[in-house]
C-alpha cells in the first residue's frame, strides 16, 4: 500500500475531474484567445459568371473551388437581403439573362456581402473583377431547355476555423493526458497493491498483514482484509489443536481397552485388536497431519523438476517401478518440506493402488504442473472428489494389505491449495489413474519453460 495521505477516494476523484477540466479551459482559453480569427472564403464575381458561362469547375484564387451541377428544379434557400435585387440585376447584364432567370441564395444563414467601388452591380462585365463575395452561397440561372444551373463553392470536410476548434481540442486533451494518467495512477495504486496482497494470501496463509494507507475507504478495506486474515487464521488454529486433543485423547481409551481385550477368547480378541490397530495408525496421522500443518515453514524458490526427480529416485532405490517421463524447468515459491511431501503422497498413492508412478513436469499458462500416472484400475467418476476428503477409503482401491489410512490424498491438496494451486484427480483414456498437480510459478519465472534433458530413474542412478 502506499504512503499516500488519507483522503477519500471520492474527494481524489473530484479532484481529478476538477482539475482536468480546468486545464481542458485554461488550454483552450489561452489557444483561442493568442490565434487569429479565421479568414472568411473570398470568391470574385468573374470567377462565378465563368462557372455559369462554361458550366464547368473553376479554380478560385482565395477561396474553396467552384463546382457545377445541373438540377431539375431550382435550390431552395434563403435569399440575404436588399442587395439581392442589385446582384441579380448585375449578373444578368454580365451573362446577357433576363434576372428573373437568376436565383441567389445563402446556405446555413451565412452572409454574403459585396465589396468594391460599386454600391451595385449594374456596371460595365470589367467592373466584376473589382467584386468579391464573402462566405457560402449558391447561384442558380435557368437553362434554355428548363434546367438549372448550379455554381456554388466546393463545400471541405471541415472549414478552417472547424480545424481550429479541432486543433484546440486535441491540444487540450493532449495536454491533461499526462495529468489525467497520474491522478489514475495514484487512485489505482493502493487497489492493485490490495489485489496483490490478496493473492498473496491466497498462496501463502501466513503472509504478512497489509499496510493501511491510501485513501480513506481503501485504508478501511485495508483494516477489514487484515482483521479477516486474523480471524481466519485463530479458527484454523483452533479447528487443527481441537482435532490435535481430540486425536491425543483418544489414545488413553485405545490403551484401556487393550488392557481389557486381554481376557477375551481369541476369535474376538483378533478382530478387536486388529480394529484397535486401526484406529490407532488413523490417530497417528492425524497427528502427524495436524504438526504439519501447524508448521510455519519457509517459502522460498525451488525448481520442481528436480523435487520430483529426487523423489522418484529415492522410490526407485527400494525397487519401485518410479521414473520422470519429462522435466521441464519450473521454478515456484513454496515450503521445500511441505511440497516433498505433496510429491511423496502422490507417488506413494501411485505405487501402491496402481503399481508404477510416472512423473512430468511441465509450465502451462503460467503455473508448473506436475502429473503422476499409475496403471491401476482407476476410479469411478463418483469416487473422484470424495477420495479427497480425510479418511475416506475406496474399497475396490484400498485394503488392510495396502495400508491405506485415507489422509494422503487430503493432505496432498491441503498443501497445495496453501500454495495457491490444487490437485485434480483423473481417470486416463488407457486405464489408470493421473494425479494432476497445478502450482503458480514464481513472479519473475512465468516465461515459456525451457525443455530439460529427460531421463529415467535408472540412468539418474547410474
Amino acid at each position: 500500500m502506499t504512503g499516500a495521505p488519507t483522503t477519500s477516494l471520492f474527494l481524489q476523484a473530484l479532484g481529478l475531474v476538477a482539475a482536468t477540466l480546468a486545464a481542458v479551459v485554461v488550454f483552450a482559453a489561452v489557444v483561442a484567445l493568442n490565434i487569429p480569427p479565421p479568414s472568411p472564403d473570398v470568391y470574385s464575381v468573374a470567377e462565378v459568371v465563368r462557372a455559369l458561362r462554361t458550366g464547368k469547375p473553376v479554380a478560385t484564387v482565395e477561396g474553396q473551388p467552384l463546382t457545377v451541377r445541373e438540377a431539375e428544379r431550382p435550390p431552395a434557400g434563403s435569399t440575404f437581403g436588399r442587395r439581392h435585387l442589385d446582384f441579380r440585376a448585375g449578373l444578368a447584364h454580365a451573362l446577357g439573362l433576363r434576372p428573373d432567370d437568376i436565383l441567389v441564395l445563402q446556405n446555413e444563414t451565412r452572409i454574403v456581402a459585396f465589396v468594391g467601388p460599386h454600391r451595385h452591380l449594374a456596371a460595365p462585365p470589367a467592373a466584376l473583377d473589382q467584386t468579391v463575395l464573402l462566405g457560402r452561397f449558391q447561384v442558380a440561372v435557368r437553362q434554355p431547355d428548363g434546367r438549372w444551373r448550379v455554381v456554388q463553392p466546393r463545400r471541405a470536410l471541415l472549414d478552417p476555423w472547424q480545424q481550429r476548434v479541432l486543433f484546440v481540442l486535441t491540444g487540450a486533451a493532449a495536454a491533461v493526458t499526462p495529468l489525467a494518467w497520474w491522478f489514475a495512477r495514484r487512485l489505482a495504486a493502493p487497489i492493485k497493491a490490495f489485489a496483490e496482497a490478496a493473492e498473496r494470501l491466497g498462496r501463502d496463509p501466513d503472509a504478512p498483514p497489509l499496510s493501511v494507507g491510501g485513501s480513506a475507504e481503501v485504508g478501511v478495506a485495508a483494516s477489514a482484509f487484515n482483521e479477516m486474515q486474523r480471524r481466519l487464521k485463530r479458527y484454523v488454529q483452533y479447528r487443527t489443536a481441537m482435532m490435535a486433543a481430540i486425536a491425543h485423547d483418544l489414545r488413553t481409551p485405545l490403551t484401556r481397552l487393550r488392557f481389557r481385550i486381554e481376557s477375551a477368547p481369541d476369535e474376538l480378541k483378533a478382530k478387536v485388536a486388529h480394529d484397535l490397530d486401526e484406529m490407532e495408525a488413523m490417530i497417528s496421522s492425524t497427528l502427524a497431519f495436524v504438526k504439519d500443518a501447524n508448521r510455519a515453514g519457509e517459502r522460498t524458490k525451488l525448481e520442481l523438476s528436480s523435487l520430483v526427480e529426487s523423489v522418484m529416485d529415492e522410490a526407485a532405490e527400494t525397487g519401485a517401478d518410479a521414473s520422470v517421463e519429462r522435466a521441464e524447468r519450473a521454478v515456484i515459491d513454496g515450503d521445500p518440506v511441505s511440497l516433498k511431501r505433496l510429491v511423496v503422497n502422490l507417488v506413494d498413492n501411485a505405487l501402491k493402488y496402481g503399481l508404477r508412478a510416472r512423473g512430468r513436469v511441465f509450465a502451462e499458462g503460467g503455473v508448473a504442473v506436475l502429473e503422476i500416472d499409475d496403471d491401476g484400475p482407476g476410479l469411478a467418476e463418483a469416487e473422484i472428489e470424495r477420495a479427497f476428503e480425510p479418511f475416506h477409503r475406496i474399497e475396490n482401491s484400498r485394503s488392510r494389505e495396502t495400508g491405506g489410512i485415507g489422509l494422503g490424498l487430503a493432505v496432498a491438496r491441503e498443501i497445495a491449495r496453501g500454495h495457491g494451486g490444487d490437485v485434480v484427480l483423473q481417470n486416463r483414456p488407457g486405464g489408470g489413474l493421473r494425479a494432476r498437480v497445478s502450482v503458480p510459478l514464481a513472479v519473475r519465472s512465468a516465461r515459456p519453460a525451457q525443455p530439460a534433458p529427460t531421463r529415467s530413474v535408472a540412468e539418474a542412478s547410474s
